[in-house]
């Protein structure tokens, strides 16, 4: 799909995952609006791409609407890629036994799960207003699970359960939405280059570098923003979650 002078939207842009994607598809020719909590960068980075900044925070309809609004007002909207999230870790019982607060669960599924789906059902019904591109599509919605949803580990109950939940709705959304011509893929990362990643101790970073088969580093934020450009780009790719992650397969710790 041709996305020259069309509108796209990353949230989660203002860093990581988001922000490598956010440059690719402004290189591309999209108008990106990068979308953020007002505390992000995000302002910054979307200057830099020569693109535009919504702040709006995924757990909130009237903010992602209105971001959505600002971004269709610049092209018709084509490309919205879902990076906003949050991983916490949490077990279920805390060392005294008592069971965690579930405060902490239903913030991380609030954010990776319901605002994944909050985005989409709202940038869904932007794009089924538009007007087919050249080639029939009307646009495409990427979204971002998780090795977690299949090989969670200790501490990850909620992070697993909300990348689970991204992955399971796939294929069922991009079956309604194919009638309106807008194809959904989901992209699961493994271990990334991202502001989480970087903050562990080296040790650890190390360890989990050296977990991965083949090649035996942390992913590149540029690698999943390309895998991005590949959804894109392929028109036949539709309701399919695809593993970016080098091989791994992580163990329970």
């Amino acid at each position: 799909m041709d996305i020259i002078d069309a509108s796209a939207i990353v949230t989660g842009g203002a860093s990581g995952l988001g922000l490598a994607t956010a440059r690719l598809l402004a290189e591309l020719g999209a108008r990106v609006t990068i979308v953020d909590l007002p505390s992000s960068p995000g302002v910054e980075h979307a200057a830099e791409i020569g693109g535009g900044f919504a702040a709006a925070d995924v757990t909130d309809s009237e903010e992602v609407a209105a971001a959505i609004a600002q971004a269709a007002a610049t092209g018709p909207l084509r490309v919205v890629v879902n990076c906003a999230g949050i991983a916490p870790p949490a077990k279920v019982l805390q060392r005294s036994g008592d069971p965690s607060p579930l405060t902490a669960f239903d913030s991380v599924v609030g954010v990776n799960l319901l605002g994944t789906y909050r985005v989409t059902a709202l940038a869904a019904a932007e794009m089924a207003r538009t007007d087919p591109a050249e080639g029939g599509d009307r646009g495409v919605i990427v979204n971002t699970a998780s090795v977690a949803a299949f090989d969670g580990q200790i501490g990850q109950a909620a992070y697993s359960a909300s990348k689970g939940g991204v992955h399971a709705m796939t294929l069922p959304i991009a079956r309604e939405l194919a009638r309106h011509a807008i194809r959904v893929c989901t992209i699961a990362p493994g271990v990334m280059e991202t502001p989480i990643a970087q903050g562990l101790p080296e040790a650890a970073r190390v360890s989990l570098a050296q977990q991965v088969p083949y090649p035996q580093r942390l992913g590149r934020p540029e690698e999943y923003a390309g895998l991005v450009a590949e959804i894109v780009r392929n028109g036949y790719l539709n309701g399919e979650t695809i593993r970016l992650d080098g091989a791994i397969r992580m163990g329970p710790r």
